[in-house]
């Protein structure tokens, strides 16, 4: 208890605000009881100078009385001298006749002189420079007298009791100001500056817990609970971190289904545009359209499709379908290659683009024998296995995408025909390629020659059946 007020203490001091605030209280007091000790030290002064002219009245009124006796001017020098040295005060005195002449000046001179207060007040007083002496004139009117008293009264002793009047009166304010200082500082830090430092303190567990996605947190400044506009101040702090984070979570979690449904549109995009040509797309560019000198392009199709259609349901026909396209859009991956499309039982694939690659006819003639290979592994609905047709042909082609609705990633040219006509010229479970694609392949696969055959369209043209690997 004792060091946890302790330390509140030393924060206290530490803080600035509690200085601050502190250091105008303590010049505030000052300033006011410097304004309240003037006046009060020339009360003070005066009241000291009266009473020493209390105490030198008596000797003032004796040599009034002698002024009034029929004596010579010489015996009356004396009688005055006589008094003026039995009192300690009086340090000195002049006394002028009707006539305006000094007939009489003892001890130390007064600095005032009858011209000083000719028409002036009835009693002049006037204090020297540095405080040591106080000159009093008493005129004939005041006196009662024909004679003119100027009295210097020795004010030294009033200087040292003004002095300590000061350092009393400047010790008392010290102690005040202190006193003042103190409490207000104990009670700033208690009803302000502590607060203020624990919800500081709670504004940097906020920002962490903000940062972490927490939505619950024991504030310190809480346990303040305080019925006035700090209290108010702290309670809003609490409602604001709340309601932020929940806004944060909900914004989180709003992007995180944006970002969900961002990467199932990428997803599906890419499905159906390969990636250079889906990010283009994005950069709001249509009628893409690209050029490539050499490609390999492969049609494949079921051998007895019309058949097979008519002895099954819609379903199962589907169903079928689904499974052997399946399998080759695993092989299409496995190689490296470009799914272009399918109509009906037809499968198109090809190699080279849309990112170019030396190797296409490779790569194609690969595809083609797993194709072969794998669709042995699928049955009729009378147990056989089904058989398909593949053509291959290389050559040069348009590739891009059109039109602005149901985009499609299509092929152009000569080399795309020749193509389809190698699988719909070709033989059930052979793969029969154009004279372009066994050069590519003829030193390193096996490659029967079929001879020349018809090609619709094109005439006489010689082709091969791609056997296997060398």
């Amino acid at each position: 208890m004792v060091s946890s007020f302790l330390t509140d203490c030393q924060s206290l001091f530490k803080a600035r605000l509690s200085r601050y605030v502190s250091f105008w209280v303590f010049l505030s007091i000052l300033l006011i009881e410097a304004i309240i000790l003037i006046p009060s030290y020339r009360r003070e002064e005066q009241d000291l100078l009266r009473q020493l002219e209390d105490v030198a009245t008596a000797k003032i009124n004796a040599i009034a009385l002698l002024t009034q006796q029929k004596m010579s001017q010489p015996q009356l020098q004396g009688k005055i001298e006589a008094i003026a040295a039995e009192s300690p005060i009086v340090a000195g005195l002049a006394l002028y006749d009707p006539q305006g002449n000094l007939i009489e000046t003892t001890g130390n001179p007064p600095d005032l002189t009858l011209a000083d207060i000719q028409g002036q007040a009835m009693i002049r007083r006037q204090r020297s420079p540095g405080g040591q002496w106080y000159d009093v004139a008493w005129s004939q009117q005041s006196l009662g007298i024909d004679y003119t008293l100027i009295v210097r009264h020795d004010a030294s002793h009033v200087q040292h009791q003004l002095y300590w009047f000061i350092a009393r009166i400047a010790g008392l304010v010290l102690i005040i100001v202190f006193f003042v200082t103190l409490s207000t500082m104990i009670i700033l830090g208690v009803v302000i500056i502590t607060p203020i430092l624990r919800l500081r303190d709670d504004l940097k567990i906020a920002g962490q817990a903000l940062s972490q996605d927490q939505l619950h947190c024991n504030f310190y400044s809480l346990n303040y609970c305080q019925s006035n506009e700090l209290g108010e101040v702290m309670e809003a702090f609490n409602e604001m971190f709340h309601r932020v984070a929940t806004e944060i979570a909900r914004r989180k979690e709003a992007d995180q289904q944006i970002r969900l449904e961002q990467e199932k549109s990428e997803a599906l995009l890419l499905n159906i545009l390969p990636k250079p040509i889906a990010d283009t797309l994005k950069q709001g560019k249509n009628n893409i359209a690209q050029g490539f000198p050499e490609v390999t392009i492969l049609f494949a199709d079921i051998v007895n499709f019309t058949e097979i259609s008519a002895q099954i349901s819609p379903q199962e026909l589907v169903n079928l379908l689904n499974q052997v396209f399946s399998v080759f859009d695993q092989l299409t991956e496995t190689y490296g290659l470009e799914k272009i499309k399918t109509i009906g039982d037809n499968y198109m694939v090809a190699g080279g683009l849309p990112n170019p690659n030396p190797n296409h006819a490779f790569a194609i003639a690969n595809m083609a024998l797993s194709m072969r290979e794998t669709i042995q592994n699928i049955k009729c609905k009378d147990g056989n296995p089904l058989q398909i047709r593949i053509g291959i042909n290389t050559g040069s082609v348009v590739a891009g995408v059109i039109g602005t609705k149901k985009f499609i990633y299509d092929l152009w040219g000569d080399a795309v025909n020749i193509a389809s006509r190698m699988e719909s010229h070709g033989l059930p479970g052979q793969i029969q390629v154009t004279q372009s694609t066994h050069e590519h392949l003829k030193n390193d696969y096996i490659l029967e020659k079929r001879g020349m055959i018809p090609v619709k369209g094109r005439g006489d043209m010689v082709t091969y059946l791609l056997v296997g690997k060398k």
